[in-house]
């Protein structure tokens, strides 16, 4: 999961959105990205999205683990099921209550750290950019 913050900061940064993820396979990180919304001024570019086209073409996702400091999104958690990925490690959901039932719905195991570290960066984010953080959730 520190790595995964560690990126959030690097977009935060960087003037982005701090939203950080890794891929993990046999310990190993095989992909990491962070929010590029503002910086390639692409829609798509969430964390997690960000992550999977850095880790490239791994062939069977089924064996990673995806860690993302924000609970994904309907796209985010789209790209999960998917691509086959079985579990998702998060560091919090009270700023962002994502799409955890949809994962667990098609049987991803969803683990929500509740980290005060994630919590505190997306609360400062939100209140100093709320405009910006609404049109990344899309409202």
């Amino acid at each position: 999961m520190q790595a995964a913050i560690d990126e959030a900061r690097a977009g935060l940064n960087d003037g982005g959105i701090p939203i950080g993820s890794v891929l993990v396979r046999d310990g190993n990180i095989i992909g990491k990205g962070h929010n590029l919304r503002v910086q390639e001024n692409d829609p798509m570019a969430h964390a997690e999205i960000s992550c999977l086209r850095n880790a490239g073409r791994i062939g069977n996702y089924r064996e990673s683990v995806l860690y993302s400091t924000l609970m994904p999104c309907y796209l985010c958690a789209g790209a999960v099921v998917q691509f086959g990925i079985k579990k998702v490690i998060v560091g919090e959901s009270r700023t962002f209550e994502g799409a955890k039932e949809f994962m667990e719905s098609h049987g991803v195991e969803v683990i929500d750290l509740d980290l005060d570290e994630c919590v505190g960066m997306m609360e400062d984010f939100i209140s100093n950019n709320p405009e910006l953080w609404n049109e990344d959730i899309g409202e």
